[in-house]
């Protein structure tokens, strides 16, 4: 993401900040805080009723001022566990992750302690790896694992994270985990140089019984919390920390406004002042735009031709992060305006927008800046008056009298689409009087699909063997070319060939072949495979069984249990059609085919057709669905409509031998 979801709060000359140590009398090094008997003989909780394993006590101590001059924010962390069943001992493996160049795992210790009151102190190997924080998310990560761990005993860990240096990243603390937690205490020393100062709110409201936040005579915030529930994980919920409890500190170079209507104002006309400022260099814009587009181009061709050529140009919000040091020793210069990024052809993706808004004025377009909030962590709220939460920054253009957004800083996104996390949401569009308020565009389902057409041949042993050709295209393609843009050729093929297997039956072979265009966002993502799944037909007596539904085995369990915790959030609209050619074997022919389904729910469609054609079994299956969030109580239709789905996708065609006749 090109986004300023790690904001930095405030310019690199704001943060020298005041020399000295910060001790608020929390635990350090090696040393641990006492454990209960109580502890130690604990076999369950009440609150948690068949609980794995539980928090008896977290501790997160976070210092935004830096502990010596010029330094970065640091956070301690501690975790004490205490194993209740079989399960639980999967906490001996423990994940820590960071992001690399810009957080710093350090000083890690840890132990263990038996319900006798043994104390084993870990001294084994510390690992950095690639691990997978859910699917389809990879994150780096320090792990190790804890020996010796039984029912009953107590892991105890404690490291700190070292930010980025001269920079103060968004602060928060979350209460919420994967695990009940008994008790957990937190702590704040914020940045508090002029003209900085920080207020904190809790968007997803606090547990039962936990007072808010208080800020001391010594300038800390502190807070405890108490039997804090376990955070419950489901399938396509909204983002985690829309729903987590949390508490979210923001910083701000000016006085606190309460009033949204008036802070919004001021934001907005702040904003556009940064934003004019930083693209008002006419003279450099007309003479490279002059260089883009000629002047017998349609408006059309035009626009596209600016953006296509603002998506060349190096995005370094999409390259692996570099350090401070990394910056310095390859003369990576800043872009203080959009003649210098024009200049060094290189930019983040923030910048880059600004340089297609600057280009669009300069080729006569009326466009505006605009800026707008993700939704891939959080919904926004105007009411939480955070301008922080506007977070990514798009371009309305009119184009033969009709408005667009664009965001050319948004890499591998096609023209005349929005990256999916800024479809659909809240945004203000600047102007000198403050802005108005807009709502970007979502495309409909058809515009970011699937396809997947497949050339099989069916063998006397009941395998399928053939080509798969799968097709991605809008928002589909966009996602798996920047989630495998930092990825070598090995680890793309193993990647998408994972993807396919997840689709069929487990045992299948892919491979993956042909050298796709992964860095093209204007054209479909096109990869072709070689498949084969083994004992696909069924033997039924003197029959073959042969189900319709091939790539459909990662839907299997979609939606399958009746109640629901969290709504239900698909990212974007989507579609999917698979166009399935099955050649059967000599000695084969069709008794019957399943008769063809249509459910159209409106907002979702799914079709299935089957038929014969001389031989050649032709199955076609589309499923749209335009629905992005589905109400908790909702729900039962939903999972009514996917219930169908999977019946149907389970539908059989049967087989018989030719000249046979089939025993009824």
């Amino acid at each position: 993401m090109k986004n300023r979801r790690w904001g930095v709060v405030c310019a690199f000359a704001m943060l020298i900040v005041a020399a000295g140590l910060w001790k608020p009398g929390t635990v350090r090094g090696d040393e641990w805080k006492p454990i209960s008997p109580e502890e130690l003989k604990m076999t369950s909780v009440p609150e948690a009723p068949g609980a794995p394993a539980i928090y008896l006590y977290r501790q997160v101590d976070r210092n935004d001022a830096g502990i010596q001059r010029g330094r970065g924010a640091t956070e301690y962390n501690y975790f004490r566990i205490k194993v209740l069943t079989e399960e639980g001992r999967e906490q001996a493996n423990v994940v820590i992750s960071y992001e690399k160049n810009r957080t710093m795992i350090s000083t890690i210790r840890a132990r263990t302690i038996q319900p006798d009151g043994k104390i084993t102190e870990f001294d084994g190997k510390i690992f950095d790896q690639v691990v997978e924080k859910k699917k389809g998310e990879k994150v780096l990560a320090k792990t190790f694992t804890l020996p010796d761990i039984h029912v009953g005993s107590i892991i105890e860990y404690h490291y700190n994270i070292d930010l980025e240096d001269y920079y103060i990243f968004r602060s928060y603390w979350l209460l919420s985990e994967s695990l009940f937690t008994k008790q957990a205490v937190f702590t704040l020393k914020p940045y508090e140089h002029y003209p900085w100062n920080v207020q904190w709110s809790w968007p997803a409201g606090l547990p039962t019984g936990t007072e808010p936040p208080k800020q001391g005579p010594d300038h800390i915030v502190r807070m405890t919390t108490q039997n804090v529930p376990a955070f419950e994980e489901e399938d396509y919920m909204p983002p985690a920390n829309e729903l987590k409890y949390r508490v979210v500190f923001i910083y701000r170079d000016e006085p606190f406004e309460s009033d949204p209507d008036k802070y919004w104002k001021q934001f907005g006309k702040k904003k556009n002042g940064q934003v004019e400022g930083f693209v008002d260099k006419k003279k450099a814009m007309e003479e490279a735009v002059a260089s883009i587009v000629s002047s017998n181009d349609s408006p059309e061709m035009k626009i596209r031709k600016i953006y296509d050529r603002v998506q060349q140009i190096p995005n370094r919000s999409y390259m692996p992060a570099k350090s401070e040091e990394q910056r310095k020793r390859e003369n990576i210069k800043e872009n203080k305006d959009v003649e210098d990024l024009w200049k060094h052809q290189y930019g983040s993706g923030w910048d880059l927008t600004w340089l297609f808004l600057g280009l669009a004025r300069a080729a006569g377009f009326e466009a505006s800046p605009c800026l707008v909030s993700g939704r891939s962590e959080y919904f926004f709220r105007k009411e939480r008056v955070n301008g922080a939460e506007l977070d990514a920054n798009v371009v309305l253009v009119k184009v033969n009298g009709n408005e667009q957004y664009f965001d050319p800083g948004a890499a591998f996104t096609p023209y005349g689409f929005l990256p999916w996390m800024e479809t659909g949401v809240a945004g203000l569009k600047l102007d000198g009087n403050g802005g108005t308020w807009i709502e970007t565009s979502m495309p409909t389902a058809k515009e970011s699909r699937i396809e997947r057409a497949a050339q099989f041949k069916l063998t006397n042993e009941g395998d399928l063997t053939g080509t798969l050709k799968i097709t991605y295209t809008g928002l589909e393609a966009s996602r798996r070319r920047m989630l495998e843009r930092n990825h070598d050729e090995t680890e793309r093929k193993k990647n998408f060939e994972d993807s396919v297997k997840s689709a069929i039956p487990s045992g299948s072979e892919v491979e993956m072949t042909g050298n796709p265009a992964w860095k093209d966002s204007e054209t479909p993502l096109v990869i072709d495979f070689n498949v084969k799944v083994p004992g696909w037909l069924a033997s039924a007596g003197r029959r073959a069984l042969l189900a319709t539904g091939i790539f459909n085995a990662s839907e299997k369990h979609l939606f399958e249990h009746a109640n629901r915790v969290w709504p239900v959030y698909f990212t974007y609209p989507f579609s999917t059609l698979d166009q399935i050619s099955i050649e059967l074997p000599e000695g084969w022919k069709v008794e019957s085919l399943p008769k063809d389904m249509t459910r159209d729910a409106k907002a979702v469609i799914y079709k299935r057709t089957a038929e014969n054609q001389n031989g050649v079994l032709k199955i076609v299956r589309e499923l749209d669905s335009e629905v992005v969030i589905v109400a908790k109580e909702n729900y039962p239709i939903l999972r009514g409509f996917y219930q169908l789905v999977k019946t149907q996708d389970e539908q059989q065609v049967v087989l018989q031998p030719v000249g046979s006749a089939a025993a009824n």
